[in-house]
């Protein structure tokens, strides 16, 4: 990173601000180190800064911090986004050796606040901008800004800055990629349109460092005006039907990782979710390695119908993600969940009622990712509790419902890490959706599935 600002930034004024200097610091100046074992309890330990800002995680050698940060402070647009610098770059600091942030997502209020936040990250990050999202999906509780950001110990990991739209992250014989399409604007275009552009530009940027979507594990959509109606038909349920059309083309069901597959596709896990502007973001994380105690499982939750296999009445081609991806390395699990929201079934329950709906979203995880599920699908030495998470997102539907909706996450959740955003979900009659990711070991004492044999990475 470095002090120096590009020419479209106005450096004068924000030397102005007073705290320019405790915001821009040189990467190889600010110590960082992670002092947390991720084994003990949940997903590791809440920063000392005061409110809920980041979860530490260490196993097999690999160190990295899960950062969720909202300003306190108040004030201008401009000041809340040094305030989130300054609390990234403390949170780093108190590591006490070098760290890099490989990805991070900026949930912004006003789509016209985006260029200026793109500046000063920009100047802060240097040449190590990270793969970099910005979302018009405003922060619940008034901020103007919320950040969710991961970033790596440089010791452990060697983070690769390839564009805009491309980070890959390399350890242990694995390599992770961030991908992005950018922001696809709709123009003229149908969502449709929109949503194929989006799936064959992603495509695309995962085919520069010689990854297909067969390597990836998990997706996000940020689709603007979700629930509008096209031509008499919700604009998510076209998203569908592109991804669908697109994902035909792809072998899920040939997965390197995933041998046990018995020729059944193994969808990405996914989060499809509203914005308050009319472009489609696209982004995904895959990961490639020939580790032979790698492997990935798709898990679904036997008390909601897989996504894959909605009736039409909810859309023309179904959504075709898995509830959750399952990672296990070594003896350790990662598990990605989807957005999941109040649906029994296929049917949204609780119509109209924040809390029963945000209550029944957390059983819908609970039971997801629990020891009994996994062992239901082949894992048995696997399992998850809520407190594993590392951290999570909330997505509330009507700003009213902030509240009462964060009163239940906090009981059930604990300190874990969370951003809350107000956004539409992918239903009218949703008013919440939650997702997150948790770390956890393996369990010793039960029976092993097994080491995938002759793996060899992806491409």
């Amino acid at each position: 990173m470095s002090a120096d600002f590009p020419a479209s930034t106005n450096r004068g004024e924000l030397e102005s601000d007073g705290r320019l200097l405790d915001v821009v610091c040189p990467v190889e100046k600010c110590g960082h180190r992670f002092s947390v074992d991720h084994g003990s309890g949940g997903g590791g330990a809440v920063s000392p800064l005061g409110g809920r800002h980041h979860t530490v995680v260490e196993y097999g050698g690999v160190r990295r911090v899960a950062l969720m940060v909202s300003p306190t402070g108040g004030g201008h647009f401009r000041d809340q986004v040094f305030e989130v610098i300054a609390t990234i770059r403390e949170i780093l600091r108190q590591q006490g050796e070098a760290m890099a942030v490989s990805v991070q997502t900026v949930f912004v209020a006003e789509a016209a606040d985006v260029p200026a936040a793109r500046r000063l990250f920009e100047a802060y990050y240097d040449e190590e901008m990270p793969l970099t999202l910005f979302v018009v999906q405003p922060p619940c509780g008034g901020v103007a800004i919320a950040v969710e950001a991961w970033a790596f110990a440089t010791h452990t990991a060697t983070v690769g800055y390839h564009g805009p739209h491309l980070v890959t992250v390399e350890h242990g014989g694995l390599r992770w990629i961030h991908a992005s399409a950018g922001t696809i604007h709709q123009g003229r275009r149908s969502a449709y349109e929109q949503s194929a552009e989006a799936f064959e530009s992603l495509g695309k940027v995962l085919s520069a460092v010689n990854a297909s979507f067969r390597d990836v594990v998990r997706v996000w959509l940020y689709q603007g005006g979700i629930t509008e109606l096209e031509d008499g038909v919700e604009r998510y349920r076209e998203l569908n039907r592109a991804r669908t059309d697109y994902f035909e083309r792809v072998a899920f069901s040939e997965r390197p990782l995933a041998p046990d597959s018995n020729g059944h596709p193994v969808y990405p896990a996914s989060t499809g979710i509203g914005t308050h502007e009319h472009g489609l973001i696209a982004t995904c994380l895959a990961v490639q390695t020939d580790r032979s105690d790698v492997q990935i499982l798709a898990l679904e939750n036997p008390r909601q119908t897989s996504a894959f296999e909605y009736p039409q009445e909810y859309s023309a081609k179904s959504p075709k993600f898995s509830r959750a991806m399952a990672m296990r390395i070594g003896d350790h699990l990662t598990t990605w969940i989807s957005g999941t929201a109040s649906i029994v079934n296929a049917e949204t329950v609780h119509l109209g009622e924040v809390e029963k709906q945000t209550e029944q979203t957390l059983d819908n995880i609970e039971r997801l990712i629990s020891v009994e599920n996994f062992t239901r699908q082949g894992w048995p030495d696997a399992g998850v509790k809520l407190q594993d998470l590392a951290k999570a997102r909330v997505y509330v539907k009507r700003p009213e419902d902030f509240e009462i909706c964060r009163a239940v996450v906090e009981r059930r959740l604990g300190r874990v890490p969370a951003i809350y955003a107000e956004a539409d979900v992918c239903r009218p009659d949703l008013l919440v959706e939650i997702e997150g990711v948790a770390f956890s070991h393996l369990r010793s004492d039960a029976p092993h599935p097994g080491e995938r044999r002759g793996g060899t990475c992806a491409s």
